[in-house]
């Protein structure tokens, strides 16, 4: 393994891998293009990716395949697999705050930010499917007599993870956990963009315990590595979360060889505020809705409905904090907004709020000519007053820190205004009306509705989306049913009637 650099750059001292690659049983394969890993507020390189050709991902697979088939991670008792995923999340929460830096550094997500959310729920992932395996419960059926009928549920095999760059840590071990909790084994593929703390993940992995073979790992690009590895006729189950169109093209690919995929998508999330609400806890909640992870989260309240007779004071309020808070070095404490993921990004959001002006939005705060610290791929905070849901930039994910607004009179008019959009991922309401709750319960086709609330995981409920923002479920039971195959026993236990006896005279 390459040599980490301790890097004192007057944020932290961090141990950085200096070089990353793919790593096929426990040992790293060099070779393949070399790619720049980018701090994107600095804008330096801070390590080098050694991109996965075709063949190191068919011999990674080739390795979880072969571990599935012999290796003693798919047969261990269920006491032991739970020993190893206890493991792991104990070492995470050892490494917590180095796994922040790392992430930090690579992200540009607010340290702060991350050590009370990302990190914490990348442990508690391994530690939550640990007991939910414990507690996993069986089906038989005896209503027919003289027979009975059970469930076996097998790992599926080899598992193809790929995970964001928006929350690498807490999504892609969401996955990992998951798929090894049932047994499988896999591969994983980090977005090129954030690959370092894929790597460390997988260097605790094997300190857990995990046998060599059981988890690999390819680096590289969607276009090469990835598609590499989805087209893989192995692969068993293919799980992935990213953009939309990506993942369009990923689920062409999976149907190939007709392998079930969940994908989790983009969202353009509708948050409505009536005028009963508890308006301080709804502002709170929208300004955490839209700006937390720098805004780049697919389950951003990024489209904000807001009941017209409580607007003005509302809006005014919103702009005003959003206004205040704080761009700069994510690693100081002060920081609220780091810089967004690169400056390609930052330059498509900025020409999306543009085209927005220029079809007649109103700018509430931010906008591309706010000033914005000189350094790094910086935002600012952004609200637009939008006169119709149907422009682009109503209806497009922008995936950084910028909110459309939109006002409403009734309850009608907005169950009209949030349904109108291809995503449907999550919902925010906030009403103390019950009756408007269970109206918009029945209204809106989203996979997570969230009433007065703001973000909570609940990893024993299915998350996922409806229409652009994927297909399939992620959470305790939905995770059991895709990374696990189903065959069922019929047994006789009694007498049975006598069998027609053919070619008897």
């Amino acid at each position: 393994m390459k040599q980490d650099n301790s890097m004192a750059t007057g944020r932290a001292a961090l141990r950085v891998p200096t070089q990353v690659a793919a790593l096929i049983d426990g040992e790293p394969q060099w070779g393949g293009e070399v790619l720049p890993v980018l701090d994107p507020y600095t804008g330096e390189s801070v390590a080098e990716i050694h991109e996965s050709s075709a063949a190191t991902v068919a011999a990674a697979v080739a390795s979880a395949e072969q571990a599935f088939r012999t290796g003693p991670w798919p047969q261990l008792a269920v006491e032991e697999r739970q020993q190893v995923l206890r493991r792991v999340a104990d070492l995470i929460e050892r490494d917590a705050a180095a796994l922040a830096a790392l992430e930090c550094l690579n992200t540009g997500i607010p340290l702060r930010q991350l050590e009370v959310g990302q990190i914490r729920r990348s442990a508690y992932n391994f530690r939550f499917f640990a007991d939910y395996l414990g507690q996993a419960a069986g089906e038989a059926w005896y209503q027919t007599p003289g027979v009975t009928t059970y469930v076996r549920r097998r790992p599926a095999g080899v598992a193809a993870l790929i995970g964001p760059w928006n929350a690498p840590l807490a999504l892609t071990s969401m996955k990992v956990a998951a798929a090894l909790a049932f047994g499988n084994t896999c591969v994983v593929k980090p977005s090129e963009q954030t690959p370092l703390t894929a790597w460390r993940l997988c260097e605790l992995l094997q300190e857990a315990g995990v046998p060599a073979g059981t988890v690999n790992l390819v680096q590289g690009r969607g276009t090469t590595t990835g598609a590499a590895l989805v087209a893989d006729p192995r692969i068993a189950r293919l799980s992935f979360t990213g953009g939309t169109a990506t993942g369009r093209r990923v689920m062409a690919a999976a149907a190939q060889s007709l392998v079930p995929a969940t994908l989790e998508l983009g969202g353009k999330s509708a948050n409505l505020v009536f005028a009963d609400a508890d308006l301080e806890q709804a502002l709170d909640a929208a300004l955490l809705g839209i700006y937390s992870n720098n805004g780049q989260q697919c389950l951003a309240g990024a489209r904000l409905l807001v009941e017209r007779r409580i607007a003005g004071d509302f809006l005014a309020a919103f702009a005003e904090r959003a206004g205040r808070l704080q761009l700069g070095d994510p690693f100081e404490a002060a920081t609220d907004l780091g810089p967004v993921g690169s400056v390609a990004h930052r330059d498509r959001i900025q020409r999306q709020v543009r085209g927005a002006l220029a079809d007649g939005c109103q700018l509430l705060v931010g906008g591309p000519e706010t000033v914005v610290p000189s350094q790094g791929s910086f935002v600012a905070p952004t609200a637009l007053q939008a006169p119709s849901m149907s422009l682009p930039i109503c209806q497009e994910e922008v995936f950084g820190p910028v909110a459309t607004v939109m006002t409403f009179d009734t309850l009608d008019e907005a169950c009209q205004l949030a349904a109108d959009s291809r995503f449907g991922l999550v919902a925010y309401a906030w009403t103390r009306n019950v009756d408007t709750l269970s109206r918009l319960e029945n209204e809106l086709r989203v996979g997570t509705l969230w009433q007065n609330l703001t973000v909570t995981r609940e990893l024993r409920a299915p998350f996922g989306g409806f229409g652009d923002s994927g297909t399939g479920r992620e959470g305790g039971r939905a995770c059991e049913a895709f990374y696990t195959a189903e065959t069922t026993i019929s047994r006789a236990t009694g007498p049975r009637p006598p069998l027609r006896r053919l070619g008897l005279r």
